[in-house]
């Protein structure tokens, strides 16, 4: 009987799996020290992550970093050369209107001494007649001039609107020093005169019913009296004019002047 009742009392201490039995949990304080090891991670990820965004905002631009220097603006003067009876008054208007801070000075030049005038910077740029020896030079052809002989106002010559080469056969033609456009005359009469200096000159001995006398009509027309007469030479060669200025990096204000004779606007790139 004993031996049943202790077996009785084993049977009635054991727990049975199927009637609310629950596994043991965890101890509060090991709940509580996880917790506390998840937070000091969590704040030490903070401070990391504070040091990064303080390393980026020591390198971050405008915070130490040197200024880049600028290329002080061109305060000029602009000085452009121009030949003999060269017309830049549009373009000149133009840049006073687009570059009212910086003045042009307009240099007169000899047809003897306007490549010489680059080439020495005596001038930023320069309207010059071609041909011309472009070594050291870059050029722009802007127009060209018509040619017209120009002669005594009561010359036979003058009976014609114009005039042709053939026209000028038996003519004394009178060539100046440095004339602004060659011509080759077939039949010509050469002077027996000195070559005058200047194209005033050969026009005055003109007027004189000596001679002839070819240049551009902007010369013509500068050079202008009422004891002459000038008829254009349909055949005879034009007279280009140019820009010039020195060869390799074109300086602000020539670039500027280029891109007034070219048409572009101020806000146009080149």
């Amino acid at each position: 009987m004993a031996a049943s009742g202790a077996r009785s009392g084993r049977s009635g201490t054991s727990p049975r799996r199927g009637s609310g039995w629950a596994k043991p949990r965890p101890a509060a304080g090991k709940a509580s020290s996880g917790k506390g090891s998840s937070g000091k991670a969590s704040k030490g990820s903070g401070a990391r992550a504070s040091g990064d965004r303080g390393a980026t905002r020591k390198n971050s631009p405008g915070s130490g970093s040197t200024p880049t220097a600028r290329t002080p603006a061109p305060t000029g003067p602009f000085r452009l050369g121009a030949i003999e009876g060269a017309t830049p008054g549009k373009w000149i208007d133009v840049w006073k209107e687009r570059m009212p801070g910086i003045r042009l000075e307009l240099v007169p030049l000899e047809i003897s001494d306007q490549r010489r005038a680059v080439t020495e910077a005596s001038v930023d740029a320069a309207l010059v007649r071609l041909p011309i020896d472009r070594t050291a030079l870059q050029a722009i052809t802007l127009y060209e001039e018509t040619p017209v002989v120009v002669c005594a106002a009561d010359a036979h010559l003058t009976a014609a609107g114009e005039l042709t080469l053939a026209d000028l056969a038996g003519e004394v033609v009178i060539v100046p020093q440095n004339p602004p456009v060659t011509v080759v005359v077939d039949g010509a009469v050469p002077p027996t005169f000195d070559a005058p200096a200047t194209v005033v000159e050969a026009i005055a001995i003109a007027a004189t019913g000596v001679g002839v006398v070819i240049v551009p009509m902007s010369l013509a027309r500068l050079h202008h009296r009422k004891d002459t007469a000038y008829r254009p030479l349909v055949d005879g060669p034009l007279s280009p004019v140019a820009l010039v200025w020195p060869d390799g990096e074109t300086p602000p204000l020539v670039d500027t002047f280029i891109g007034i004779v070219r048409g572009r606007t101020a806000n146009s790139s080149r």
